[in-house]
């Protein structure tokens, strides 16, 4: 029978608990055991895929196409378990389905309530999310304990453990040890008061993860122990790591928090956890052997989490070449006021994120003109490659009239256009082009050498696309069609073939890399960009368009057509 372990927050929010229940699953799979992980979002929302960046971060795309939250990134870099749409369950998703069985019919009359009908669907949803084969299944309940928002869920899950029975279900409590610089001590008190608000809501956490600044003192664990009717063997330390989060799976071993699982859960023949190619990778992380500056020019660069998995990606990439990458955030629109040399000078590489919208578009543009004259290497990721599109059209291929139908309908050369299948659509919730699509990589292209195989499955997330009219002309000029989803014959992937790395992908690639296995594209565009930085990369020059296109009116013609037609 599968085994279940809750993940719950207390005292405040944003303390990791998806960090946390990742290094968890880190844990176990060294054990021998396979398991599942899910989060429980208590809010509103069906899911993410409306919510701005802002507001939420990143939206996280799964393989079946769907649109969840930041932490089930966090889940497939650190784990190998299967994430897809069962694993990521809202407030919204929930209230959805109990209305459409209530107007079905199938509560035959009865008044439809919190308890049992809601807490019944969220148990529902858990074991969904818990797939067949599974060992152990990991569930992160979102929020703090003691918003009203979170209480269905705290309610279902204290019924779940009452119906799989003692040693079936282990509650993990994620909590904070506030260090006082004043008093010049960490205060436990606040780790007490949330265990007895999980105590009123029938929840008696079985371990404790104490996020702290500071070690805590053997005297403290016994303090929380008795205070929260735990044993001191499962109050356990998770201080805030020095180099980076994947560090936390070896620190939660050193703490013994595997063999407290282990004996919450009764689990039998399990193996003690060998980390060493985790220990090898803090290596890479804690000890680079120099350091490289990529600037990442977005709309949304105030928030990290906006680009999450981006920014991990590139780290992942740097610890490969055994180099720190260090992100020099620039905003789109900074660069349209102020001009792309004074802001990009000096950066070993540039990447262009994805994002929806007119705004900051023209700053992409010029960003990624500077990469191309000055021979910088560039990566582009969905609207990125599609303003590395425009901006070939416009300044290399001779079409002036060139840009993106998002931004400009009426525009004279959409060379990015609405999908065919987008046209009409009016939902903007889960209506994208979603999930993993295949692709089949041109070969003989700096992509096929790249991934070092023809077909690839990567996962999409847009509505606009590369516009096939223009296909020809922009392959006269001297841009590769790379990549191609063969059933449509749309273009996924773009290139200037004879560089060492410039290159757009319409496809979100920063989801499929992991710190032990990075994501081809990554890895060699972290590499170019160290290659670039020894000055072994190509000399740039402002001379380079005429050897790239002699004649743009002639490339024109050369399709049949006139620039603006």
């Amino acid at each position: 029978m599968t085994k279940f372990i809750f993940v719950t927050g207390g005292v405040v929010s944003s303390l990791g608990k998806g960090i946390t229940t990742a290094a968890i699953a880190v844990l176990l799979e060294k054990r021998g055991l396979k398991v599942s992980i899910q989060k429980l979002d208590p809010y509103i929302n069906v899911d993410p895929g409306t919510m701005s960046p802002f507001e939420h971060g990143e939206v996280y795309v799964t393989e079946d196409g769907a649109e969840t939250d930041l932490d089930l990134g966090h889940y497939e870099r650190f784990s190998n378990a299967a994430i897809n749409k069962y694993s990521n369950a809202t407030t919204g998703s929930v209230y959805s389905e109990v209305i459409r069985r209530e107007r079905k019919g199938d509560y035959l009359g009865k008044t439809v309530q919190v308890i049992p009908h809601i807490t019944d669907q969220i148990q529902r949803a858990i074991r969904q999310g818990a797939q067949r084969g599974i060992d152990v299944a990991i569930v992160e309940v979102g929020g703090t304990a003691g918003d009203i928002e979170s209480l269905p869920f705290l309610e279902a899950i204290r019924q779940f453990g009452l119906k799989l029975g003692k040693g079936n279900v282990c509650y993990v409590h994620l909590t904070l040890l506030p260090y006082l610089s004043a008093s010049g001590e960490m205060k436990t008190k606040p780790t007490q008061e949330t265990v007895r608000k999980m105590r009123e809501i029938g929840i008696q956490p079985d371990i404790l993860v104490c996020r702290c600044e500071r070690p805590m003192t053997e005297e403290m664990r016994q303090k929380i122990a008795m205070f929260c009717n735990v044993i001191g063997e499962d109050v356990i330390q998770e201080m805030d790591v020095p180099v980076t989060i994947y560090e936390v799976p070896l620190d939660l071993v050193r703490e013994g928090m595997d063999a407290s699982l282990v004996r919450c859960l009764q689990l039998q023949d399990t193996t003690r956890p060998d980390l060493s190619d985790w220990e090898d990778l803090r290596r890479r992380f804690a000890e680079p052997k120099g350091e490289i500056e990529i600037a990442v020019v977005g709309k949304y660069i105030e928030l990290h989490d906006a680009y999450k998995s981006i920014y991990e990606a590139l780290s992942h990439g740097g610890a490969y070449h055994e180099h720190k990458v260090r992100l020099r955030k620039i905003a789109a629109e900074d660069v349209h006021d102020q001009g792309a040399t004074g802001l990009l000078h000096g950066c070993h590489g540039l990447l262009v994120p994805g994002g929806f919208g007119e705004r900051g578009l023209e700053g992409k543009i010029k960003a990624i003109q500077w990469a191309r004259e000055n021979h910088v290497p560039f990566f582009g990721i969905c609207f990125g490659m599609q303003a590395m599109v425009i901006e070939y059209a416009r300044n290399v291929a001779g079409i002036p009239g060139a840009h993106t139908s998002e931004a400009q309908p009426n525009c004279s050369d959409p060379v990015i256009d609405l999908m065919r299948e987008q046209e009409g659509v009016e939902e903007k919730g889960g209506t994208m082009r979603l999930g993993a699509y295949p692709c089949r990589v041109v070969d003989g292209t700096r992509c096929a050498e790249i991934y070092g195989r023809d077909m690839v499955l990567e996962r999409h997330r847009h509505r606009w696309e590369f516009n096939n009219d223009y296909k020809r002309p922009l392959e006269v000029a001297g841009l590769t069609c790379s990549g191609i989803w063969e059933a449509r014959g749309l273009v996924e992937v773009v290139e200037l073939s004879d560089r060492p790395f410039y290159l757009g992908a319409q496809y979100h690639p920063e989801f499929k890399s992991k710190p032990l296995d990075p994501h081809p594209l990554f890895r060699e565009f972290v590499g170019a960009a160290l290659a670039f930085s020894r000055g072994e990369g190509e000399a740039g020059g402002e001379d380079e368009e005429e050897a790239l296109d002699p004649s743009p009116a002639a490339a024109s013609a050369a399709a049949g057509r006139t620039p603006g037609s």
